[in-house]
C-alpha cells in the first residue's frame, strides 16, 4: 500500500502575504454576534468547563435524544476516540476523502483497507466496493477534498448488522438544505459534524458526535476530562440557535453561487472540475500540477496540494470558494502561471 502524508493538511500550505485557497473555512474570522458571545464568557474560564448544555442544544438542533449525543473538540477528536474505543476486524476508508480517520486508525496500531472511488466515474460512492467484512467504514459526505455529495441512500447500502458506519458531515452545514445528511439518526450509523468551517472557528475546535448511546458511551469513556472548552462549548450553544441555523442557510447560499462562479471561470480558463461540487471547495487537475502549485504561491496564492490524498496525486489541486473578487484575480493569477 503506497505510503501518503496523512497528517498534511491545508493550513500547512499558508504563509505570509499569501491569498489562502488552501484551507475550507469559508470565514477569515467568527461573525460579530458570535465573538460578542464569546467575549462574554471569558470571566467564566476559571471554573472547569461543562458540556452538559451544548449536547442538549445539539440535541434539539438534529431532533436526538441527549445521551446520542457528545461534544467535541472539534470533529478531528471524533476520529481519535472511535480509533481508541473500538476494535474493528477490519476498517475501511473511503478514499479520496480527508485523511485523519486513516491516520488515526493506524496511530491506534489498527489494520485499515482503502476503497478507492474512481475519478472517471466522478468519484461517485459505489457501496459494492466496500468489502462485505468491514465491521467499521469511513466516508465523507460531501467528502473532502473531491467537494462529491453522496445519495443518503447509497450510505444507507453500506450499513448492515455489526457493521458501523462512520459518516463526516464536516461541510454538509455548507450544502444548502443539508440535503443527504444521516444526522436524523439511523442504526449503526455515526454522524461527525463540525462548526469551524461555518463558522470561522478553526481555532477555537468545536464539534460533535451523533450516535447511538452505546457508541456514545464508548467514546465518552476514552475522552480526555474537560477536552471541550468552556468557549467552544459556548460556540456550540450559540450555533445551533435556529437564528444561527437561518443565518448558515444563507451562508450555504452564497457559497453555492460563489462556487458555481469559480467552476465557470475554472471551465472558461479550460481547467475542468472532477466530480460533481457541492461542497465549499473543488477539486481540479492541471498538467505538471505540483510546478503550478509552486508558481502559484510565487504569485500570492496558497492552493492544497492533492497528493496526500490516497487515490489522488501531483497534478491534482483543492480550492477553496472565496468572493467572486477573490477568485476573479486568482484565475488572472492561475492563467498567467500556467
Amino acid at each position: 500500500m503506497r505510503d501518503y502524508d496523512l497528517h498534511h493538511h491545508g493550513d500547512r500550505e499558508v504563509g505570509p502575504g499569501l491569498v489562502d485557497l488552501a484551507v475550507n473555512v469559508r470565514l477569515p474570522r467568527p461573525p460579530a454576534w458570535l465573538r460578542d458571545e464569546l467575549a462574554s464568557a471569558l470571566d467564566t474560564l476559571a471554573a472547569y468547563p461543562s458540556s452538559s448544555e451544548a449536547a442538549a442544544a445539539v440535541a434539539a438542533r438534529h431532533g436526538r435524544a441527549v445521551d446520542e449525543v457528545l461534544v467535541t473538540a472539534g470533529a478531528a477528536e471524533a476520529f481519535t476516540l472511535l480509533a481508541s474505543a473500538l476494535r474493528p476486524r477490519r476498517a475501511v476508508v473511503v478514499h479520496p476523502q480527508f485523511t485523519e480517520p486513516e491516520a488515526a486508525l493506524r496511530a491506534a496500531g489498527h489494520d485499515v483497507s482503502r476503497v478507492i472511488l474512481s475519478e472517471e466515474d466522478g468519484f461517485v460512492l459505489d457501496p459494492a466496493l466496500v468489502p462485505a467484512d468491514a465491521d467499521l467504514v469511513f466516508v465523507g459526505n460531501p467528502t473532502n477534498p473531491t467537494s462529491v455529495l453522496h445519495p443518503a441512500s447509497a450510505l444507507l447500502a453500506l450499513t448492515r448488522p455489526g457493521r458501523l458506519l462512520v459518516v463526516d458531515e464536516a461541510f454538509l452545514d455548507a450544502v444548502p438544505g443539508e440535503g443527504e445528511s444521516l444526522a436524523g439518526g439511523h442504526p449503526g450509523v455515526v454522524v461527525l459534524r463540525s462548526l469551524t468551517k461555518t463558522w470561522g472557528l478553526a481555532g477555537l475546535r468545536a464539534g460533535y458526535v451523533l450516535a447511538e448511546p452505546e457508541v456514545v458511551e464508548r467514546l465518552r469513556a476514552v475522552q480526555v476530562p474537560w477536552s471541550v472548552s468552556t468557549l467552544a462549548a459556548v460556540a456550540t450553544v450559540a450555533c445551533c440557535r435556529p437564528s444561527s441555523l437561518e443565518e448558515a442557510e444563507k451562508l450555504a447560499v452564497a457559497a453555492e453561487e460563489d462556487r458555481d462562479y469559480l467552476v465557470s471561470g475554472l471551465a472558461s480558463a479550460g481547467v475542468p472540475v472532477l466530480g460533481e461540487p457541492r461542497g465549499p471547495f473543488v477539486l481540479v487537475r492541471i498538467p505538471d500540477g505540483a510546478a503550478v502549485r509552486d508558481r502559484l504561491r510565487d504569485a500570492g496564492y496558497a492552493v492544497r496540494r492533492g497528493d496526500t490524498f490516497p487515490g489522488l496525486g501531483p497534478d491534482h489541486l483543492r480550492l477553496a470558494v472565496r468572493d467572486r473578487a477573490t477568485t476573479d484575480a486568482f484565475l488572472k493569477a492561475l492563467e498567467e502561471v500556467r
